[in-house]
């Protein structure tokens, strides 16, 4: 999870103070396409995903880039909002989401060259609403309430899909919503998380068997499949993890001031890694077998060649504040931020 995505979430708080009503000739950005720009892969990216062989980063403004040359060149797609982006997932090398803010959710079925709308904030209360009033549960319909109150103010900040039929998506506020029918409909998972304070969720990922979502003020939750519900995992650190990675028998989550803390039995105890860092740890990517990478918001790259236990920084000519990573086998990664996406070699 990245910095941009908290700045999302600030953004979105701000908006719940009472505003003017819209100008004359008002467009809202969820009815008016991405401009299209030579600068698109140089602007603000914030998330990255592999689609096959081809490479996918969302940003600002709506903005969609793809690269089938391994980040030497890139491509802009078609979008239908001009929202900002700010995660996406793909399942398959042809299916993906992508999410961002105005709870904004985009699918694609061409690896991401063109994209459509599933669901925005404007639909997501009455969504929330239906599903409460027929369960009865007189907590979760005002919550449903608040929500299609506030409109499409409210940011998701991560998608992760297991396959093209079922994923989830989080963002402010405990926000959680499951499909298994590809995004043609969502179930609100609000009730179903450890997560009495609704506090932001940043991220969900898979990692070390499980699949976990963390949050702000040391959240972090496991997926009890039996169950449907997520689960709170108790770790040794309060401030936000903004992202979580690892590899098939580790999870690592990370966040604030370099600080990041590695379990290889499913979260019953934690072993805190030496970073070198202080400045937030803002995206993390697995790196082949037992490889993973992280990144900070300063730009710096460190990567562990033994699951996460250890870790070392690449030699770097220019460091530039990391959003997002995405591997490029296990020699290099696609850098995006700020200053838009860059290939980063590892050796």
């Amino acid at each position: 999870m990245n910095v941009h995505r908290i700045c999302g979430a600030l953004a979105a708080l701000a908006l719940l103070m009472p505003a003017a009503a819209p100008a004359a000739g008002f467009q809202d950005v969820l009815d008016v396409p991405a401009m299209a720009s030579e600068l698109a892969a140089k602007g603000l990216i914030n998330g990255l995903a592999q689609a096959g062989q081809r490479v996918v980063g969302v940003g600002q403004r709506g903005h969609v880039v793809y690269s089938d040359d391994q980040g030497r060149s890139w491509r802009q797609a078609k979008v239908p909002v001009s929202s900002d982006l700010v995660a996406v997932s793909f399942p398959t090398p042809q299916q993906g989401w992508a999410v961002g803010h105005d709870g904004v959710v985009l699918a694609t079925s061409d690896a991401g060259a063109t994209w459509t709308k599933q669901l925005d904030g404007r639909a997501l209360g009455e969504v929330m609403l239906a599903h409460y009033k027929a369960r009865g549960e007189a907590a979760w319909i005002a919550e449903a309430e608040r929500f299609a109150a506030q409109g499409a103010e409210n940011p998701f900040l991560d998608v992760w899909f297991a396959d093209e039929r079922t994923g989830f998506v989080v963002g402010a506020f405990n926000l959680i919503l499951r499909t298994t029918d590809g995004g043609k409909s969502w179930t609100p998972w609000l009730d179903r998380t450890d997560n009495p304070q609704a506090l932001h969720l940043y991220a969900i990922r898979p990692a070390g068997g499980d699949v976990y979502v963390t949050g702000e003020q040391g959240l972090v939750l496991r997926l009890d499949a039996a169950a449907g519900r997520f689960t709170r995992v108790e770790t040794p650190y309060k401030g936000s993890y903004f992202g979580v990675t690892g590899t098939n028998t580790s999870v690592i989550v990370f966040g604030l001031r370099g600080n990041a803390f590695r379990s290889t039995d499913r979260g019953a105890t934690w072993h805190k890694v030496e970073t070198g860092v202080q400045e937030g740890l803002t995206a993390g990517v697995a790196l082949g077998e037992g490889g993973v990478l992280i990144a900070s918001q300063a730009g710096r790259i460190l990567v562990s060649q033994d699951g996460g236990e250890r870790f070392s920084p690449v030699k770097l000519e220019r460091a530039t504040p990391a959003s997002a990573v995405q591997a490029l086998g296990t020699d290099a990664v696609v850098v995006a931020g700020a200053r838009g996406v860059r290939v980063q070699p590892l050796r």
